[in-house]
């Protein structure tokens, strides 16, 4: 009989997990709260649950004796999925209070400190009666979403309240936070953490549109942003968060930024990313991070590190197709780019209606070429 495993999430990322656990031999299960997204055709069971609804998600494993419960890309989903294991004692990289902590990011900044290197100054907002201790500009985000809901740069106070109740909607504590602007380029970080040691890390270039602030357009390796000495300053800052966090195991994912050559954290949290980075990193270092990650946690065998190539010679870009929510899916301009890409994939068909994730410039879908 066949191991299970139980995805919480249906989306293409979650999809992308589904996909590599069928290919390892496990019987899939994937819940959500609705069947609308991809991963919920591919998986071998599916049911309608809220994932935040613990009670529910316990009693389905329970049911149907699954033993082991995970979620990629999703910082709502990881909470849940590290306090059911550790209820039921399952395997798990990090405890349900790690996963919350990055979850939220008034808790994770106050966490780090003020004194960390790679900590940014913030306020957390309560109400429009707080009085505003930042200088302009700065970035204005809800406390605990994801997918970069409710983001914005503000420059003026005019800005601030007119963003101010959009980032409260979107953040499920009410809590709204303001974080000092880093004027740099973005960098993002995926690296995989073994017995509190980085043990693998690429920084890659985050390319995003320049009329939607944080909004993701292209994830280019290798960075040409990066000396070695900033390199090595990311690894240390990393590796410093990781262990105040209690990331000790498994992967991490950061968003952080450069100014005058100095690394910030801007966001980090214990899980592969959401943006399909496993399949660029296959193709520029040789070792599957998605694959890595589900072998560590079920077999504790951490040996798809040793694929890693000496030299990363080739370099990498992984683009995303974005459009506006609630218009039709349109890939026509893409044709050729997909048709000649290494690997890709369509969130939608063509022509179907966008579902609003970030209100702004959503993706429907990415490829990814040499450069």
């Amino acid at each position: 009989m066949k191991e299970k495993v139980l995805i919480l999430g249906v989306a293409s990322v979650q999809m992308d997990a589904i996909l590599e656990l069928k290919k390892m031999g496990y019987e899939t299960y994937a819940c959500a709260m609705a069947k609308d997204g991809p991963g919920a055709d591919i998986a071998d069971h599916f049911a309608e649950i809220n994932i935040l609804d613990v009670a529910s998600v316990i009693k389905y494993i329970k049911e149907n004796e699954i033993p082991l419960v995970y979620s990629v890309g999703s910082d709502l989903a990881m909470p849940v999925a590290n306090y059911v294991s550790e209820k039921l004692e399952m395997p798990h990289f990090v405890s349900e209070e790690t996963a919350r902590i990055c979850n939220n990011k008034d808790l994770m900044r106050t966490t780090l400190g003020n004194e960390f290197n790679g900590n940014v100054e913030f306020q957390v907002i309560s109400s429009e009666e707080d009085i505003v201790n930042l200088d302009y500009p700065f970035i204005l985000k809800p406390a605990d979403s994801q997918g970069q809901r409710g983001v914005t740069l503000i420059n003026s106070s005019v800005e601030y309240l007119e963003n101010y109740r959009l980032a409260k909607k979107y953040s499920r504590s009410g809590l709204v936070i303001l974080e000092q602007y880093i004027s740099g380029p973005e960098i993002s970080v995926n690296g995989y953490m073994v017995n509190g040691e980085v043990a693998f890390l690429i920084p890659s270039d985050r390319e995003t549109w320049p009329e939607y602030t944080g909004l993701i357009h292209k994830h280019v390796v290798p960075s040409v942003n990066l000396t070695s000495e900033i390199t090595k300053a990311i690894k240390k800052i990393i590796e410093a968060a990781c262990k105040k966090l209690g990331i000790i195991d498994g992967p991490v994912y950061a968003q952080m930024k450069l100014e005058q050559d100095n690394p910030y954290i801007i966001e980090i949290t214990p899980r592969l990313d959401g943006c399909h980075m496993w399949n660029l990193l296959t193709y520029y270092t040789g070792v599957n991070l998605l694959k890595l990650t589900f072998e560590h946690l079920l077999c504790n065998d951490t040996s798809e590190l040793e694929k890693q190539l000496k030299d990363f010679k080739d370099g990498y870009v992984l683009e995303f197709i974005c459009q506006e929510p609630k218009t039709n899916a349109d890939y026509t301009a893409y044709q050729n780019k997909i048709k000649n890409s290494l690997s890709s994939f369509n969130y939608y068909k063509q022509g179907e209606n966008i579902r609003s994730v970030n209100g702004k410039f959503d993706k429907i879908g990415y490829f990814i070429y040499k450069k």
